[in-house]
Formats: structure tokens, C-alpha cells, sequence
């Protein structure tokens, strides 16, 4: 397990929510001034080395935070012990993630708005078939979450 704390946001394609609270919390680290491994990943394979989708480039971008270098990728076993946390975005996902977990696994899994005051237990909708309403709603809830999360982290 590492030292530090070291965090995997998870969707199903790892193109809109798991990109969206990666650049999120990893603003917010920054500003706390918390030294942290962010990454993100998805639990199907169908965009592997794409950018985030340019809606969810184009939220976070409004909020000042720059995700277009981000590179879709699947989660992997070796993730399991490389994370101390891997947050699922939703149900389906924590399921996969559970699935896929391996034995020797070091990783605390859960779902991210666990840590959102008052929606422990709910999923971060998917915004994919949505419009810009439904992206700027989830990156109100993966920045709730952000935060709480530090707050966590903080007092590990």
C-alpha cells in the first residue's frame, strides 16, 4: 500500500464523471495543500488513450480546472494495491469494481458520494445523454465530494 494517499475515480467509460472528479479533487488538493496520486479509470474499455468527452472537458474548463490531458484507460488488478481508494461514481460500477477486485487487494473501495454530506450510499448521475445541465450538476457533486474527501484524508 502506499505512503501517501492515493485516490482512483472510476466510471464506466472513463470519459465524463470518473475525468470530471479526478480534475476536481485534484484542484482541491492543491488548494489544501494535500500531497496525493489521483487518477481515473473506467470499468469498459471502449475509448482507451481518448481525451476526456469535450463536454466534460468544457464544465470543468468553466470551473477553471484543465482536463484535457487526461487519457481514458481501464481499471487494472495492479490498481487495487497501487490506490489506498477507489471511488465508484455508482452502483453498477462499485459492482464491477468489487467484482474485479483481487485477493490480494489494499484498496478501500466505495461509492464517491459517500463522502458528500447526507448522500452516502447515492450515485453521481451519468451525464453522457444528457446537456450541460446534467454535466454542471455532476460537477457540483463530484466537488461536494472533493471536499469531503480531503476532510477524510486530513484526518487519516
Amino acid at each position: 500500500m502506499p505512503d501517501r494517499p492515493a485516490v482512483l475515480f472510476v466510471c464506466l467509460g472513463n470519459i465524463c464523471r470518473s475525468p470530471m472528479a479526478e480534475g476536481a479533487f485534484r484542484a482541491a488538493a492543491e488548494a489544501a495543500g494535500l500531497e496525493v496520486t489521483i487518477d481515473s479509470a473506467g470499468t469498459g474499455g471502449w475509448h482507451p488513450g481518448s481525451s476526456p468527452d469535450q463536454r466534460a472537458q468544457a464544465t470543468a474548463k468553466r470551473h477553471g480546472v484543465d482536463i484535457s490531458g487526461l487519457k481514458v484507460r481501464k481499471v487494472r488488478a495492479e490498481d487495487f494495491r497501487r490506490f489506498t481508494h477507489i471511488l465508484a461514481l455508482d452502483h453498477a460500477n462499485l459492482a464491477d469494481v468489487l467484482d474485479i477486485r483481487p485477493a490480494d487487494a489494499t484498496a478501500q473501495v466505495r461509492l464517491l458520494a459517500d463522502y458528500i454530506p447526507g448522500r452516502a450510499g447515492e450515485a453521481i448521475a451519468d451525464p453522457y445523454y444528457g446537456g450541460p445541465a446534467e454535466f454542471e450538476r455532476v460537477w457540483v457533486d463530484v466537488t461536494a465530494a472533493a471536499t469531503g474527501l480531503i476532510e477524510a484524508l486530513k484526518r487519516r
